[in-house]
């Protein structure tokens, strides 16, 4: 059963790391799943405190998302149709990567600028906002990015700490 919670604890870290830059899931708290899953197995003892910080974390960085794009657009002038338009341009990016891993900067811009043409700026402040909601966007994906493989680290350390308990037949 351990080796299993392992297994399925290393695919969430996964997927918490791919949440990071697809706006479906939630990077840091799948991540937590798979540090929960591995604090379940017999083998590595339970660390309540350990569990309660990262999940606060986890919370924080996720609510943290929403609010860091709309900082961003703000602050450049932007609106909300332009936070929109930058993760429509993100799914674009990740559906057809015309542009392949330059997709992922190019398109959210792209979006964010459409998104403030439709709500009536004018060039040069939808470029502005544009920009704004783009530097959200990043932020907010790198803060996740860097909290899940925090987390992968964790992971990947507990387990090489407890490898003769958790692998032994």
């Amino acid at each position: 059963m351990d080796i299993f919670l392992v297994v399925i604890g290393f695919l969430f870290m996964l997927v918490g790391i791919a949440g990071s830059f697809l706006p479906i899931l939630p990077g840091p708290p799948l991540s937590w799943i798979g540090l929960l899953l591995l604090y379940l197995t017999e083998a590595v003892p339970n660390d309540s405190w350990f569990l309660g910080v990262t999940l606060v974390i986890a919370l924080l960085v996720f609510a943290l998302d929403y609010i860091i794009p709309a900082v961003g657009t703000k602050r450049f002038g932007g609106s909300r149709k332009g936070i929109i338009g930058t993760t429509v341009g993100l799914l674009v990016a990740i559906i057809f990567p015309v542009f392949g891993p330059l997709g992922i900067i190019i398109w959210p811009f792209l979006g964010a600028f459409i998104g403030e043409m439709i709500n009536k700026a004018d060039t040069k402040v939808a470029v502005k906002a544009a920009f704004g909601s783009f530097l959200g966007f990043l932020a907010g994906t790198f803060i996740k990015f860097l909290v899940s493989v925090v987390y992968l680290g964790f992971f990947l350390w507990t387990v090489w700490d407890y490898k003769n308990t958790l692998f032994s037949f």
